[in-house]
């Protein structure tokens, strides 16, 4: 062997150390490279555990805090059904539905002599007593439903008890929707007295 064919491969091995160190090299490198990403994923981690952990101190905050059973924001709305005559009003107060009674009143209840048992008086401070009953429930709106006798020889117009209430009522604060007449109406019921030519005077 010549000495002219020992210097290929003496360069050949110095080329094949040089590629080792290079890919170790790489290889370095890539790892470092590895453990930036980690570094930045486990602070990204961090960060949104701590945005899950705040979320859930204010939801045990607003849970936490008292909740007033009736809020005059709800706007809860209620019927109240005023019947007058001559001889008495009655207010009778009911959920929205018609079918929950949650107060009833009336100017018997107000007044002792029965002769001032339909005044426009008695008919206030009953109305007084059911906005009371109202505030109590968390009810801020009513419909309001009027009835007079009524029917085959009853009056048909309200006694003067219901002007008064409707005034009392508007004057507390809440809100009246729509006020609506349901005295019942005959319709070719019984036939009046007095026979085929009528009462002779």
């Amino acid at each position: 062997m010549s000495a002219l064919d020992k210097k290929p491969k003496e360069e050949s091995e110095a080329k094949k150390e040089e590629k080792k160190k290079d890919v170790k090299e790489k290889k370095g490198s890539k790892k470092v490279s590895e453990t930036h990403k980690e570094k930045e994923v486990k602070e990204e981690v961090k960060e949104e555990v701590k945005e899950i952990e705040k979320a859930e101190e204010e939801k045990t905050e607003a849970e936490a805090k008292p909740v007033k059973a009736h809020k005059k924001e709800a706007g809860m709305m209620g019927l109240l059904h005023i019947y007058s005559s001559k001889n008495n009003t009655i207010l009778h107060l009911t959920d929205i539905t018609g079918a929950e009674t949650i107060a009833i009143k009336s100017g018997g209840q107000i007044v002792k002599s029965q002769r001032e048992e339909s005044s426009p008086y008695a008919a206030m401070q009953a109305a007084t007593q059911i906005v009371a009953a109202m505030n109590e429930k968390g009810i801020t709106g009513i419909h309001i439903k009027v009835r007079a006798p009524g029917g085959h020889n009853g009056p048909k117009y309200p006694g003067k008890g219901v002007q008064a209430a409707i005034r009392a009522i508007s004057r507390s604060g809440v809100q009246i929707g729509r006020i609506e007449d349901v005295t019942p109406i005959p319709y070719g019921g019984c036939r009046m007295k007095g026979g085929k030519r009528g009462r002779r005077v």
